[in-house]
């Protein structure tokens, strides 16, 4: 079968509108041909089911992945912070016996300064005893320089003036005592505040200080009990990731043989299409071929007739339209097939059955023109314009550039198409190329329900 096969797909006038040899043994493996179609059909569903679920588990395993990779960098952050508080309460907590410890030490030199307040309190009262024993000898000396008369007078005059003297040094030896006996209160109610008694700190400070020291000592063992949890957590978060790391990557390789088995599927869809025998693809390779020649016509003629330049229609320099979400883009031949594309594709979508959309797109997956129902002016929200606003767009997606790279006669993929809403709908993917003026310019796309 599979050697008749090939000779009918590489008779150069061969086509899929073709009659089939009326042979019995033409008819048999005409038969089988359709037998195969229809299995074809069916792993393509399957495969296009298995590879859409599974693009599904791969995206949220790396989402997954990015998830806990991001918990695992807050965890690494958390647990550095939590260590930098723990060596900050270490330094606290010691900080805090340093004070107790230079407190004591300042109390202890205040109990100095105090002694040292009495002994001037001491000299001071010395002081006032020599000046009042003074004052008692420059008296007598004044009695007897009178007695002396004439004789006496000058020593008279120094005694009144020891006298004067003696009686100042009396008078600033008084006060002299009283500010040193006010300071030496005060000192002293310093230092019994300062200096604990019995080494437990019974005075207002040091009880003070010494609840500080507790609540310092408390948040201090909380914090490195706090320490000890994040490592831990940070442990099994990291295993956690590895974890995660492992299973996106088996994902992502079990995605890989999907695309691959989808790709075989699609292989197989194309060689029972393109055998000659009538299949329920037929008609929309027909379709999909007829029309990729006639745009590759108008384009050609709008070339000659000076309309577009032949480097502009194939301009790939995509201008961004501001204001658009999700973005949508101009080039210089937009306009052009806004005139040209319409009245070849909506037919098609209108016509055919079970056909979602029919559009032309260039070789880097640009949609420049789509059907009517997918070209509504955008709104505010992003979600209805992804579904409603399709025109402008690129689709750079395994399906829509392989649409508009494929030069092969046709193209024939299945994908799951995502509705919104977390509705998914299976499709097939049939394109043909555009080829205008022997160069390979996209493809038309003809997007259908199984």
């Amino acid at each position: 079968m599979i050697p008749s096969l090939k000779r009918r797909r590489a008779a150069p006038d061969s086509g899929p509108s073709e009659s089939i040899d009326p042979t019995p043994g033409a008819a048999l493996d005409g038969a089988h041909l359709a037998d195969l179609a229809r299995q074809a059909g069916e792993l393509g569903r399957e495969a296009a089911e298995l590879s859409g679920t599974l693009d599904d588990l791969a995206a949220d395993g790396a989402r997954q992945r990015d998830r806990v990779r991001l918990a695992s960098a807050e965890m690494d952050a958390m647990y550095d912070a939590n260590r930098n508080i723990a060596q900050a309460t270490d330094a606290s907590r010691s900080a805090v016996h340093d004070a107790r410890e230079a407190v004591e030490h300042v109390g202890r030199g205040v109990a100095g300064v105090v002694d040292t307040l009495r002994e001037v309190s001491d000299a001071a009262g010395e002081i006032t005893r020599i000046a009042l024993q003074t004052r008692l000898v420059a008296f007598n000396a004044s009695v007897e320089a009178k007695r002396a008369g004439d004789a006496g007078r000058g020593f008279g005059v120094v005694a009144d003036a020891v006298r004067d003297l003696a009686a100042k040094v009396e008078q600033s030896s008084k006060l002299i005592t009283g500010t040193v006996k006010q300071l030496d209160a005060r000192i002293d109610a310093l230092s019994r505040e300062i200096v604990p008694g019995d080494g437990l700190g019974t005075s207002a400070f040091h009880a003070a200080l010494g609840r500080a020291e507790a609540q310092v000592d408390g948040i201090a063992g909380a914090a490195h009990a706090n320490l000890a949890t994040c490592e831990s957590v940070l442990g099994t978060v990291r295993e956690l990731a590895d974890q995660v790391d492992r299973a996106a990557g088996a994902l992502e390789a079990a995605r890989g043989r999907a695309g691959t088995f989808l790709g075989v599927s699609e292989s197989l869809l194309e060689l029972t299409a393109g055998s000659g025998v009538h299949t329920t693809d037929t008609p929309y390779i027909e379709a999909a071929i007829r029309t990729a020649g006639e745009i590759a016509r108008r384009f050609e003629q709008a070339v000659a007739a000076g309309r577009v330049a032949l480097a502009d229609l194939f301009d790939e320099r995509y201008q961004p339209i501001a204001g658009t979400d999700p973005v949508q883009h101009l080039t210089r031949f937009t306009a052009l097939t806004d005139e040209l594309l319409p009245d070849l594709q909506e037919p098609i979508a209108a016509t055919l059955p079970n056909v979602v959309f029919c559009a032309a797109v260039d070789r880097n997956g640009y949609l420049p023109t789509h059907n009517q129902k997918f070209s509504r002016p955008q709104g505010p929200d992003p979600v209805w314009n992804a579904a409603n606003c399709r025109n402008r767009r690129i689709f750079a997606d395994r399906t829509g550039l392989a649409a508009g790279r494929n030069q092969r006669r046709f193209l024939l993929q299945t994908y799951r198409r995502d509705m919104g809403g977390g509705q998914f709908v299976l499709m097939k993917d049939l394109s043909a190329p555009i080829v205008v003026a022997g160069r390979h310019w996209g493809g038309l796309r003809i997007a259908y329900r199984f």
